[in-house]
C-alpha cells in the first residue's frame, strides 16, 4: 500500500514536469513567433525602426553624417585630387550594396513589403530620380561654389510643395509657408556672397532641382504609406540607382579615370568617403521616413548656417555681416518651423482613441469620406 502511493505520487510529479516543459515550449514558440514578426515580416521591422529611430534622433543622425561627409569629401576632391564626382557617387553606391548584401547574407536586412503592393514602376522610378539627384548634386558642387549650390537647394523647397500638392492634393498652411519664406530669405543672404558658377554647373544645377524634390518625396512617402524600411527600400533601389550612375560616367565626368594615382592612402581616403556616403543614404532615408520631405531640407539648411556660423566662430572666419545676420534670420525660421511642426503633432487624435469609433461615425464627424490619393491633406 505505502509503494502504491509513492508511485501515484511520483506519477504526478512527472505529469506537472511534462505540463511545466509543455508551457515553456510554448512559450519559447511565442517568443520566436514575436521576434519573427518583428524583424522578417515587413509590419514588424517598420514598427522596429519607428521605436527605435524616431525623429530626433533620425534627424540628429542625419545632420552629424551630413557635416562629416562634406569635410570628408573636400578632402577627396581637393586634397586627393579625384576629379570625377559621378564615379565617387558609384563608388558610395557600390559600397552601400555590399554592406546591404552582409546583412542580407546574415539575415539582418529588415523584410520587405509584398511585391504587389508597391508597383515596379515607382521602385524605378526613385531608383532613376535618386542617381539624378545624388550625382548631379556633386557634379554642381564641382563647378559651382557652395553658395549658388546653396541657392539652388532653395529652389527645392517650393518644388516640393508645388509636387506633393499637384501629386497628393497636400497643401502647407499658411504659418508654415511664411516661416519656410523666412528660412529660403535668410539662407539666401547668408550665401549671397559667394555666387560663383560655371554656365556648365549652372544648367547641371537647375537639372537637379526637379529630380531631388522627387526623390525626397518618394521617400518619404513610401516609408510612411507602406510598409517600407529604410534599408529594405535601399536594398531593392540601389542597383537601379548603379544602372543610371554608370550610364551617366562617360557623359559627365572628364576622362583620366585610369591614370589616377590609386595607390593605398588614397584608396582608403576615397573608401572612407564611401562608407560616410552609405551612413548618408541610411540616415537620410531614416529622417525622410520619420519626418517628411519638406523638413529634411530644412534640415539641410540649418546644416549650411551652423556651418557657416561654426566657422565664424571658432575659426574667425569672416562671412561679412550681412551673411551672419542672414543664418540667424534662417535660423528663427526654422525654429517657427520646428514648433510649428510640433504643435501640429500634439493637436492629433490619438489613432487609439480614433480607432475605438466605428468607421460610420469617425466619416460623420469628419464630414466626408477619404478617396485614395484625391482627399486633400493639409500640413
Amino acid at each position: 500500500m505505502f509503494s502504491f502511493f509513492i508511485r501515484k505520487g511520483v506519477r504526478k510529479i512527472l505529469k506537472r514536469k511534462d505540463s511545466d516543459a509543455g508551457e515553456k515550449g510554448r512559450a519559447l514558440e511565442d517568443l520566436r513567433a514575436s521576434l519573427f514578426n518583428q524583424f522578417r515580416s515587413s509590419e514588424g521591422a517598420k514598427r522596429q525602426q519607428q521605436r527605435i529611430c524616431g525623429p530626433a534622433v533620425a534627424l540628429s543622425f542625419n545632420f552629424l553624417v551630413a557635416v562629416g561627409i562634406i569635410f570628408m569629401n573636400k578632402m577627396v576632391l581637393q586634397t586627393v585630387k579625384f576629379k570625377f564626382p559621378i564615379l565617387l557617387t558609384l563608388i558610395h553606391y557600390l559600397v552601400s550594396w555590399f554592406f546591404m548584401a552582409l546583412l542580407k547574407a546574415f539575415s539582418l536586412l529588415p523584410a520587405s513589403p509584398p511585391s504587389k503592393s508597391t508597383p515596379l514602376s515607382t521602385l524605378f522610378t526613385l531608383g532613376f530620380v535618386m542617381s539624378l539627384s545624388t550625382g548631379l548634386a556633386n557634379v554642381s558642387l564641382k563647378y559651382n561654389s557652395i553658395g549658388f549650390y546653396q541657392m539652388a537647394k532653395i529652389a527645392v523647397t517650393p518644388s516640393i510643395v508645388l509636387a506633393e500638392f499637384v501629386l497628393y492634393r497636400k497643401k502647407v498652411s499658411f504659418p508654415k509657408a511664411l516661416a519656410l519664406t523666412v528660412v529660403s530669405i535668410g539662407v539666401a543672404v547668408a550665401t549671397v556672397t559667394d555666387l560663383q558658377f560655371h554656365v556648365f554647373g549652372a544648367c547641371v544645377a537647375l537639372a537637379w532641382i526637379v529630380p531631388s524634390a522627387v526623390n525626397k518625396i518618394l521617400w518619404s512617402r513610401l516609408q510612411q504609406q507602406e510598409n517600407w524600411t529604410a534599408l529594405s527600400l535601399m536594398w531593392k533601389t540601389t542597383p537601379i540607382t548603379l544602372i543610371f550612375l554608370a550610364a551617366m560616367l562617360p557623359c559627365l565626368d572628364p576622362p583620366g579615370v585610369l591614370s589616377f594615382d590609386w595607390n593605398l592612402s588614397n584608396s582608403l581616403i576615397i573608401f572612407a568617403s564611401a562608407i560616410l556616403g552609405f551612413l548618408l543614404q541610411w540616415s537620410g532615408a531614416l529622417a525622410l521616413g520619420a519626418t517628411s520631405a519638406i523638413s529634411h531640407v530644412v534640415l539641410g539648411q540649418f546644416k549650411t548656417c551652423v556651418l557657416l556660423l561654426g566657422n565664424y566662430y571658432l575659426f574667425g572666419s569672416n562671412p561679412g555681416k550681412i551673411s551672419i545676420c542672414g543664418a540667424f534670420t534662417a535660423i528663427a525660421g526654422m525654429s517657427i518651423y520646428t514648433y510649428l511642426n510640433m504643435r501640429q503633432q500634439s493637436n492629433k487624435t490619438s489613432p487609439r482613441q480614433a480607432s475605438i469609433l466605428p468607421k460610420s461615425k469617425l466619416s460623420k464627424e469628419n464630414g466626408s469620406t477619404h478617396d485614395g490619393h484625391y482627399g486633400a491633406e493639409s500640413v
